[in-house]
This record gives C-alpha cells, sequence and structure tokens, in this order.
C-alpha cells in the first residue's frame, strides 16, 4: 500500500483531482510523486530513469487534458510509472512487474487510461492518429497526445506516421520527450540534429502567431525571435515542420509553468498536428540515477540512500555474458567478424566488444529493419556480421531477414537473446515466435544452446559458416553451470548428441530447457522409468537420423522447446509423417509454449503457467506409458 505522508498526492485519486490546483501546487505534487516513486522501484526494481525524467510533464498532462476521454499515450512505456501513480494504481504499485500485479508498461486491459499497450519502441504516433481519426469519424475520443522519446523517434514507423499526419492534417499531439538517451545514448544524425535545436539559436519556438499571442510577455518575445531566426535558416524550418507539423520548443520538461502554459496553449489552438519538443533529464531528481552511464535506467532492488543495486549470487555465467565474451574473442582472431545492435550494446553484450573493437560494431538506433539489411550489406561484402537483437525486437525486421538475406542467401549470423520466457518484462519481451518464423525460410539454419557451452560452439558455428544465413538462440539469465570449453568447436551441420540413453522413452530437447528434460529423467529413474534424453542443436536443418533413431527404438517421443507452437515440434511432426512413421504405433507429444500470451511472474513461474516444468515433462512420459499399456495410441499431426 502506498504510503500517506504526502499533503498533496494523498488527496490525489484520479486525474480529475489535479484540474483545480495551482503551479505551486502542481510542482509539490510532481516532487512528492518522485519521493515515493524512487522508494517503490527501490523495492521492487523497474525502469526507473526514464520515469524519473517525466514526472513533471505527466503531471501537467493529467492537468490539462481529461483523459480518459482524451488518449495519452506513451511510447514504448518505460515512463509511464508516474502516470499510473495518478491514474489510480497508486496503491497497487508494489506490485509493479510481479505475478498478477501491475505491468511494467501500458496495458489496455490494466486501466481505462491506458488507452493503447506498449513495450516496443516508436508505435506511439501511429495509434495515436489512429485514435484522432477515430474522433474525425465519429467515436468517442478525445484529444490524442502521444509521448516518445528522443530515441525512440529515431526509428522509422514513427516519420512514417507522422508523414501520414501531416498528409491528414489530423489535430493531435505528439510531445518529444528529449533526454539525450534511450537505453544507451541515443545515436545518429538525427539526434545531432536535436541537439542543435536545444542550443541557443531555438530557445523557444512556438506552432503559430495565435499560440504566441497566449503567452506571458517575456517568454512570447522569446518565441517569436526564435521562430524568426529558425524560420530563417537555410531549409527553412525544422524536419518536424516538413512533415506537416507545427513546432513548439524546445521547452523545459521540468519548468512546470512553461509546461502549463505551453499545453494549455496548443490544446486552445491547435487546429492540425503539433510537435511539442520537451528537454528533459533522464533520472532527474535522484543523484545515483543522474550520474550512472544508463541514468539507471533498468534497475534492480536497490538501497535508496546509496543507490547500491541489489545483486543476485550467481553459480553460472549468464548467457548474455558468455556470448559478449566469446564473440570478442572470436573477433580479436578474425578481422572480418562485426556486430550490429539496434540501440541494445549493454543488454546484448555487446558493449564489451565495442569496448575493444569500436569501429567493428554497429549500433543502429532502434532500427532493426535496417540493421538486419544493414548486415546483409556487409555481408554481402565479404564481412562475417553478428546481429545481434533480442528475439521479440527481432521480429520487427522479419520482412528484411526473408526478402534481403535469406532469399539472397547472404551469410548474416543472427545472435538471438531473451529466447523463449523473460520474466517481468512479460509477455511483450517473450521470444517465442523466432524458431517457427525462421526455420520456415530456405536457405536458413537454427541453432539453439542447450547449456551455455553449447552457445560457446554456436557462436564458433556461425562464424565460420559462410554458405548462408544462421541463427542461434538463448535465454534470459544464468546457464545451467556445466563446464566451459576453452574454445568452442565447430559443430556438424544438423547434427544433435544424446546425453542420456533409457528404453523407456525418449525426450527431444531444443534448446535451453534440455535442464529441465534431464531433471525429468531424474525424476523418472526414482520411479523405475529410465529415458532417453537427446538434445536436438538443430531445428533447421533437423537430424532427421537422430529423430528416426529415437522414433525406432522407443515407445514415445516427447518434443520439448521454448518457443510457440509450430517450430521445432512442428518440424519434427512433418518429418514424421511425410517419412510415414506416423503410423508405427508410437506416442507422441510436442511440449511448447500454450496458444496464449503469459503476463509477468518469474521465470520459473511463467514456465510452470505454460506447463513446460520438469514435473510436466515427466507426467507427458508418464501418460505415453500408460496409454500404451491400456492400449490407447496417441498421435498428435
Amino acid at each position: 500500500m502506498a504510503m500517506t505522508r504526502f499533503a498533496t498526492l494523498d488527496r490525489i485519486s484520479g486525474p480529475s483531482d489535479m484540474k483545480g490546483l495551482s503551479v505551486a501546487e502542481l510542482t509539490r505534487l510532481a516532487g512528492e510523486v518522485r519521493e515515493e516513486l524512487i522508494e517503490t522501484v527501490s523495492q521492487t526494481g523497474g525502469h526507473l530513469g526514464s520515469s524519473l525524467g517525466v514526472v513533471e510533464l505527466t503531471v501537467a498532462l493529467h492537468a490539462v487534458f481529461d483523459a480518459p476521454r482524451d488518449k495519452i499515450i506513451f511510447d514504448v512505456g518505460h515512463q509511464c510509472y508516474p502516470h499510473k501513480m495518478l491514474t489510480g494504481r497508486r496503491d497497487r504499485m508494489l506490485t509493479l512487474r510481479q505475478k498478477d500485479g501491475l505491468s511494467g508498461f501500458t496495458k489496455r486491459s490494466e486501466s481505462d487510461f491506458d488507452p493503447f499497450g506498449a513495450a516496443h519502441s516508436s508505435t506511439s504516433i501511429s495509434a495515436a492518429l489512429g485514435f484522432a481519426e477515430g474522433r474525425q469519424l465519429g467515436m468517442a475520443v478525445g484529444d490524442t497526445v502521444a509521448v516518445i522519446g528522443d530515441g525512440a523517434i529515431t526509428a522509422g514507423m514513427a516519420y512514417e506516421a507522422m508523414n501520414h499526419a501531416g498528409h491528414l492534417k489530423t489535430r493531435l499531439f505528439v510531445i518529444l520527450n528529449d533526454n539525450d538517451m534511450s537505453i544507451a545514448p541515443a545515436v545518429g544524425a538525427l539526434q545531432a540534429s536535436l541537439n542543435t535545436l536545444t542550443g541557443p539559436l531555438a530557445a523557444f519556438r512556438t506552432l503559430a502567431e495565435g499560440v504566441e499571442s497566449a503567452l506571458p510577455g517575456p517568454i512570447r518575445e522569446g518565441a517569436r525571435r526564435a521562430r524568426a531566426l529558425v524560420s530563417g535558416l537555410p531549409g527553412g524550418g525544422t524536419l518536424f515542420e516538413e512533415l506537416g507539423f507545427d513546432y513548439v520548443g524546445p521547452i523545459d520538461g521540468h519548468d512546470m509553468g512553461q509546461l502549463m502554459t505551453v499545453l494549455r496553449a496548443v490544446r486552445a489552438r491547435a487546429r492540425g498536428p503539433v510537435l511539442i519538443h520537451c528537454a528533459t533529464v533522464k533520472g532527474k531528481g535522484y543523484a545515483p540515477a543522474e550520474r550512472a552511464d544508463d541514468k539507471y535506467h533498468g534497475v534492480a532492488k536497490f538501497d535508496v540512500a546509496t543507490g547500491q543495486q541489489a545483486k543476485t549470487r550467481s553459480n553460472a555465467p549468464s548467457y548474455t555474458a558468455v556470448f559478449a565474451e566469446r564473440l570478442a574473442m572470436a573477433a580479436a582472431k578474425d578481422p572480418r567478424i562485426v556486430a550490429i545492435t539496434a540501440a541494445m550494446p549493454g543488454g546484448t553484450g555487446l558493449d564489451l566488444m565495442q569496448q575493444r573493437f569500436p569501429k567493428r560494431v554497429y549500433d543502429v538506433g532502434i532500427a532493426e529493419q535496417h540493421g538486419v539489411t544493414f548486415a546483409a550489406g556487409l555481408a554481402a561484402a565479404g564481412m562475417r556480421p553478428f546481429c545481434a537483437i533480442y528475439s521479440s525486437f527481432l521480429q520487427r525486421g522479419y520482412d528484411q531477414i526473408v526478402h534481403d538475406v535469406a532469399l539472397q542467401n547472404l551469410p548474416v549470423r543472427f545472435a538471438i537473446d531473451r529466447a523463449g520466457l523473460v520474466g517481468q518484462d512479460g509477455a511483450t519481451h517473450a521470444g517465442a515466435f523466432d524458431v517457427g518464423f525462421l526455420a520456415n525460410l530456405p536457405n536458413m539454419t537454427v541453432m539453439a544452446a542447450g547449456d551455455e557451452a553449447e552457445l560457446c560452439h554456436m557462436i564458433a558455428t556461425a562464424a565460420a559458416h559462410d554458405t548462408g544465413p544462421i541463427a542461434f538462440r538463448y535465454p534470459r539469465g544464468e546457464g545451467a553451470g556445466v563446464d566451459m570449453p576453452r574454445e568452442g568447436q565447430v559443430l556438424e551441420i544438423g547434427r544433435g548428441r544424446i546425453l542420456r540413453e533409457g528404453p523407456h522413452a525418449a525426450v527431444l530437447s531444443f534448446g535451453a530447457h534440455l535442464s529441465e528434460a534431464l531433471r525429468a529423467a531424474d525424476l523418472l529413474a526414482e520411479e523405475g522409468i529410465d529415458i532417453t534424453v537427446a538434445d536436438a542443436r538443430f531445428a533447421k536443418p533437423l537430424d532427421t537420423a537422430l529423430i528416426d533413431r529415437l522414433i525406432d527404438q522407443h515407445p514415445s517421443l516427447i518434443t520439448v522447446e521454448q518457443g510457440a507452437t509450430g517450430g521445432f515440434g512442428a518440424l519434427v511432426l512433418h518429418h514424421l509423417a511425410a517419412s510415414g512413421q506416423l503410423e508405427r504405433g508410437r506416442a507422441i507429444r510436442t511440449m511448447t509454449l500454450p496458444d496464449r500470451f503469459i503476463d509477468q511472474a518469474s521465470p520459473a513461474q511463467m514456465y510452470a503457467m505454460a506447463g513446460l516444468t520438469a514435473e510436466d515433462i515427466a507426467r507427458q512420459v508418464r501418460l505415453t506409458l500408460q496409454n500404451r499399456k491400456s492400449g490407447t495410441v496417441v498421435r498428435l499431426a
């Protein structure tokens, strides 16, 4: 429960309670929100820096606009914690990102004040335009506001939406939250352009004479001077104006008086699309966050007084750390190896290679589509590119994977982090679909690491694979604690391995659930049931000889994977159907993620909800054996 000690915040049960507050009261409210936010996230962990940076902006938005009739859409949602506190969810903030608790992002099913769900970048302007056009067509929608960061606005989708909005001339508001950061420092020519806009030549810019006239005298004169300066520059105005938007700013995103004045003015006078350029500080108001390189973008639980984050003891290195170290080692030996990240050098581990070989790591910004085709160009030039992108983000570059990589058979190496269920980030970040959407492509090779030692071998295999595209997937979190090879070995393409043998049943695992399959074997052994456990290693090409052997030598076969239906298990079934082996009287089960999205919880809880624990695997083995004894043979096609 929220603590009741804040004179202003304790009076706020929803945005309607903020309408009559003075600027001074709203400023105090923002300070109280910031203080409680720090205390809350210190106990839950989460996305702190982004939320701290938009406290005043969020307070001002809810004081001026009339949510939920007016639609306030936060891009990505990293910065939505103050919004949740002010929209009736303050008493649940300590459940943030936990099972059955509040999502770490905006979520339509959670509140009417969350008009559009988010967690991936650069969708807000498109969604806001959709709401605005719905209003034009008679729907009960008020004004629409998209709050988008300077990192997210580097993605092409944001400009597609702005181009369309400028063409339609629909009234909507885009607030550019410019803190010179995304997750890592924002990169690219556009960011440099934003930096010049926040310089002295454009100290304040407004959308039209009508808005200028509504501003207080000193601000009004500064606005007119800035508008004259900028409109007199070569090319006439900003990129945003060229896209059809009226441009306001930059304004100080921590000055409540300025925020309220501008938001009220543009709301009263805007006729078409407006972009408000708002300068903020990520991590504002909490010194440890402001000093940190990542501005405490995402934090574990921490001590408020010192900022020291809690460290969980690990018995094994994380998969991401293994990838980072082994790719850097490979790059030291092979100057053709380069790496590409889409604004996630730290998250993917490429910051290590970036430190050692800064000219051979490319951060393309939040632009997965460009990153994939850029990697294809590097491969066509003779380089050995590793495109390191989270599974759920790689979805955004699928057309480029098909058209620019697979169709041309270019040897791009896809390092797919966050495969499977990821815990507190929930369904939006689950790596559930990459096996299905990659393995159905001609020329593609698809691997999954059963443990961290296997990841070492797969990095070596990918580096040596020059005959076409190749992908390897691995989960978030620590490895299985196996012995690590000094050097990775190049695997034979399309060949799996058997780890233990038993006559009663076979479990064929693909990926990091191998440890659960082995634990299931231990559970069954205690009951006198001895099973074979095999690691497929490859979903494409399949080790059909291994599958045939398992079917031939065992009465039942269970496949296990950390992915959705239509993935590895479906490929195995397709092989068995095509080769006539489904008629051989064997019991077959495929264990995948269920056909639903699973909300945030710990990874262990999520896999339990998915029915993919060691106990679940053992139960499936027992069922196949019981069905055979009763004379009922189960075949899944």
